[in-house]
């Protein structure tokens, strides 16, 4: 089919296209999805299983052991991970990379249908093994409440109300609420009246339950009617617990609680977590948005929904954005935007500088219908706007125009030459709509590695992939269709044959280059090898990288105290580094968390799991300059503050991976084994000197008060174990007597010895024992052999079912990780390792191999299209070949590009190098392919050679030049910088390859002599 004829005949159609294209994008652009940074799906579940009482290795053995075996024998498994702590076990099961989002909630019902089966072999007093699958949920907006005016029970029914009225918000899916203080009644009782009236605790307890539960008076019938019986609740709920009755044993007498204990509304001694925001106490709400929706319209209508709830509240509340993603994504889409039309300004500039203006208005006018159908198509696609996606239109931008420029040009010489719009269109578009399409699908074929890739790294870049395919397949077709007839409209038939009037100074430049190249074609082929060679063996002196820090103006203090240090002492630990860093001058504000991590307000966030002796500082500065200049001193004045604590900086990252840079895992049997393991790779890694946060994950052993329980004595005095632990509460934290229902919130009630002048050691030591059987008192001391301080595991770590402690650490600030890691890592691995042991490498150093691993293996797949479209668009085997022996050479001009910016080889710069590879092929085909014809129309071999090289000098200089500029705009941008550098300093070497070796290894191939 004549497509060019066809447009220029039937222009009606064609502007369809165009204003489908056009208005399409317009209505595409107001109405398409924008998020931060591309979703990937974080394919990990926790299990929680609750063991009161039991130790860490009690835990391990009868809890997490159990829970594992039964996790691995799920085919979907990649991994599985466990910590076991005091008390509680938590599994991580990662799914393996190969399953998406959307069959994860079989899986995690398959997950819970194996749990339910395994929790009948789970010890007496564990609790049933609970899935949390929600782990990888993006709370964008999070904020900050402080009321600093407000009591705690105001503060919670005004978190209360203004969740509620968020959840009512369009857009908005759920809204999670965090850091409230929790509450407990407290009943204070003296030891020595409880035992002179001979009350136990069970009895007490048996009267809470049966007072606390709903009453069910059932119901009567009368006259025909059902009639509801209710029992009234009593106005204040703590009152009527103070007026519930015990009888005496062994009398008629009866004692109220109130005369038997003081009851007290108190905050809860140890609690969970706890948040201040700029030094005022806060609570935080997290909220998540729902899929595939625009969160910069849902940020406009939660700031709408805040401004209205405030306004009903009293004075004084402030909800502050801790993190708003809505405002970081409508200033990031508004920055890419203008990118993107300075980008496309810039091309069509240079367009018409170098091609005149009517070429310039052609081909931009093509380039800017190709940007707004893309966007049409990503609406209709359901593909979002956002770092990667627009990203990839600047990267596309200098190829979207190739097409068309090979079409404008032959257009424009042939009218040149007399010939008519219809007819120099029809030839130049039969000519060259094959190659050109087989180019594209090569330049898109470049890219199809991160398309095919399954690991989380594909699936966040998988938009990349998606755009280009889009805009390259668009830009073809546009350029075959519309290209034709907007040069009918501004090209103007000549009458002169010549196809060339003069020869400008850059073409005689060219062409005398050219000549000496074909005139000493094994000097010059021997010159590219050996530059090529050299550009090789520099490769190690490039360094190397995987995603660079995010440009976001966050970054993380984190705080270790000692493993067994109560969250009371870490809040006053928090507290005082907070108040210190607030006095700097950069800093503009401070949340601070206590006993676990943030909520993920980011997807390439991971939080801390909860731990009393940890905490996080997240600190906002004025810009990003600033955590270059001072995140240093910041973290110098922390330590300050707290010398016995570890103080760790970690920036926030673009993309999957994060945490430590460094990572080394040990893996065996023995605990002990393994610290002394983990001693001598850190003490490796302390004398390098220049590896900094040095830290392993299975932390300082805990103190433990053992309260040896004598079974032989307590057997005979008829004291159980129940009874001898809660003699032990009652004395230390307070007995579980019930739970109390007010209204939306529950509040334990614990028993606890009045105040004494003992210490907590003591009481315990002097404390009564209840025996159910002989209804009576007996001291304590009878019932222990003495209480002794003990050391035990606290944090036992496993991966994959073996014990696993790892060294966390980071390279020094301004150095990579790898380079950090080669000087350790040799050393690290000639530690001997008894047998039964193994050492692992994680970090960046895990991330990029498996993200590397997962490339290649979509790679073959790729290459393989590239090749035989090669082949195919020729049909011999000559042209294929030298088309593929000047791909490696593109590695020069991507080494030097990357030393003089001194930049890293990331994993965006790889994939800027394969690109690399398509938009070369691209150039080397439209030549060879303008070879080939010149020779079957009857021109001379060595004459064909040089005007084809010449009549390609201008279309493939033009498309490297138009590419270099449209990527200048990436240069100031932190994530895509290194796959610009790497894209403009390989295309500029590519198209001297283009233009010089292409031609001489022609000539070599098929004999022709050029003079």
């Amino acid at each position: 089919m004549d497509i060019a004829r066809y447009s220029i005949k039937n222009p009606v159609n064609v502007w369809l296209l165009v204003l489908i294209c056009i208005v399409g994008g317009v209505i595409g652009l107001s109405n398409i999805g924008r998020l931060e940074d591309p979703a990937f799906t974080i394919k990990k579940a926790r299990v929680m299983t609750y063991f009161p009482g039991a130790s860490a290795i009690k835990v391990e053995q009868e809890i997490t052991e159990r829970v594992e075996v039964a996790i691995q024998q799920m085919p979907q498994l990649k991994r599985v991970t466990s910590i076991s702590k005091p008390g509680i076990s938590e599994v991580t099961v990662e799914i393996n990379d190969t399953y998406n989002s959307s069959t994860l909630p079989q899986i995690w019902d398959e997950l819970r249908k194996r749990l339910r089966d395994v929790r009948a072999s789970l010890p007496i007093g564990a609790s049933e093994p609970v899935v949390l699958d929600d782990f990888g949920d993006v709370y964008g907006l999070y904020y900050a409440l402080t009321a600093p005016d407000f009591t705690l029970n105001e503060i919670r029914e005004f978190s209360r109300i203004i969740r509620r009225e968020l959840l009512t918000t369009q857009g908005v899916a759920k809204v999670e609420v965090n850091g409230l203080k929790s509450q407990q009644i407290v009943a204070y009782m003296d030891p020595y009246r409880i035992a002179g009236l001979g009350l136990s605790f069970p009895d007490v307890i048996a009267l809470f339950n049966d007072n606390l539960q709903p009453f069910d008076s059932g119901r009567i019938e009368v006259d025909g009617k059902k009639l509801r019986l209710l029992v009234e609740d009593a106005d204040s709920r703590i009152e009527s617990l103070s007026n519930l009755t015990l009888v005496l044993p062994g009398s008629s007498s009866s004692i109220k609680i109130r005369d038997l204990a003081e009851l007290r509304l108190e905050e809860t001694d140890v609690q969970d977590f706890l948040v201040h925001h700029h030094g005022k106490p806060a609570v935080t709400l997290a909220i998540s948005a729902i899929n595939d929706v625009n969160i910069v319209n849902v940020g406009e209508h939660i700031d709408k929904k805040i401004a209205d709830v405030l306004a009903k509240l009293p004075a004084g509340l402030e909800l502050t954005p801790i993190y708003n993603q809505a405002k970081i994504v409508d200033e990031a889409v508004v920055g890419f935007i203008e990118n993107l039309v300075l980008s496309v300004v810039v091309v069509t500039a240079t367009l018409c500088l170098f091609m005149g203006w009517r070429s310039g208005v052609v081909v931009g006018s093509v380039l800017l219908i190709t940007v707004m159908g893309t966007v049409l198509i990503m609406w209709l696609l359901n593909l979002q706007l956002q770092r990667i996606s627009l990203g990839a239109m600047v990267i596309a931008m200098g190829m979207l125009v190739d097409n068309a420029i090979v079409v404008a040009e032959g257009m424009m010489l042939r009218m040149k030459q007399g010939k008519s719009a219809k007819q120099a269109a029809s030839f130049i578009v039969k000519r060259t709509q094959w190659p050109l399409l087989g180019a594209t699908v090569i330049g898109i074929a470049a890219f199809s590695g991160i398309g095919l890739s399954n690991d989380s790294t594909g699936e966040f870049l998988f938009s990349l992939f998606a755009v280009v395919l889009i805009s390259l397949l668009l830009s073809w077709v546009l350029a075959v269709s519309v290209t034709p007839l907007f040069g009918s409209y501004f090209y103007k038939v000549e009458t002169s044959t010549e196809q060339y009037k003069k020869v400008g100074g850059f073409l005689k430049g060219y062409l005398g280059l050219l000549n000496v190249a074909l005139r000493n074609r094994g000097i010059t082929v021997g010159l590219l090898i050996a530059v090529t060679i050299t550009a090789y063996a520099s490769f190690g002196s490039v360094k190397q990288g995987f995603f660079p820090p995010s440009n976001t103006p966050l970054f993380f203090v984190h705080y270790w105290g000692n493993q067994d240090n109560d969250i009371r002492q870490t809040t006053q630990a928090i507290s005082a580094v907070e108040r210190a860093l607030l006095k700097h001058e950069k800093v503009a504000t401070i949340t601070s968390f206590v006993g676990r991590g943030a909520d993920r307000y980011t997807l390439t966030y991971s939080p801390q799991a909860p731990n009393e002796s940890y905490g996080l500082l997240l600190v906002r500065m004025d810009n990003t300059d600033d955590i270059n200049n001072y995140a240093q001193e910041i973290l110098a004045t922390a330590k300050q503050h707290s010398l016995d604590a570890d103080f760790y900086l970690e920036r926030l990252q673009f993309g999957p991976g994060g945490g430590a840079k460094l990572a080394a895992r040990f893996s065996g049997p023995d605990s002990q084994v393994l610290r002394e393991l983990a001693d001598q790779a850190m003490a490796i890694m302390r004398a390098d000197g220049g590896i900094r946060d040095i830290r392993q994950d299975w932390r300082q052993q805990g103190l433990a008060l053992n309260t040896h329980f004598d079974e032989y004595n307590a057997g005979i005095a008829g004291v159980s174990r129940t009874d001898f632990t809660r003699a032990v509460q009652y004395a230390s934290t307070g007995v579980d007597l019930g739970i109390l229902q007010d209204g939306n919130y529950a509040y334990p009630i614990r028993a606890k010895m009045s105040s004494s002048q003992d210490s907590v050691i003591d009481a315990i030591e002097n404390n009564q024992v209840w025996s159910q059987q002989q209804r009576q008192y007996i001291p304590f001391k009878q019932l222990s052999s003495g209480v002794s301080l003990v050391s035990e595991e606290v944090l036992i770590q496993r991966r994959d079912r073996l014990r696993t402690i790892t060294i966390f650490a980071d390279p020094a600030f301004g150095e990579t990780a790898n380079k950090a890691l080669l000087r350790v890592k040799g050393d690290i691995e000639s530690i001997k390792l008894p047998a039964g042991y193994s050492l692992a490498w994680g970090g960046e150093y895990e991330s990029a191999k498996d993200a590397q691993k997962a490339l290649a293996s979509g790679l073959p797949a790729g290459f393989l299209v590239m090749f035989l479209v090669s082949v195919l668009l020729f049909g011999k085997l000559k042209q294929p070949l030298i088309i593929w022996l000047v791909v490696p050479m593109a590695v020069v001009g991507v080494v030097s590009g990357l030393l003089l910016a001194d930049m890293p080889f990331g994993f965006m710069s790889l994939l800027g190098f394969l690109s690399l590879f398509g938009m070369l092929i691209k150039n080397a085909i439209v030549l060879i392919e303008e070879i080939d014809l010149q020779i079957a129309e009857g021109s001379p071999p060595n004459m064909a050679i040089v005007e084809a090289s010449v009549s390609r000098l201008r279309p493939v200089s033009l498309a490297a030049i138009t590419t270099i500029l449209g990527m200048a705009p990436l240069l100031f941008d932190a994530f895509f910088a290194d796959m610009a550098v790497t894209i403009m300093g390989g295309l500029t070497f590519a198209t001297l390859l283009t233009l010089i070796a292409v031609p001489v290894l022609y000539s070599l191939f098929f004999k022709i002599k050029v003079n």
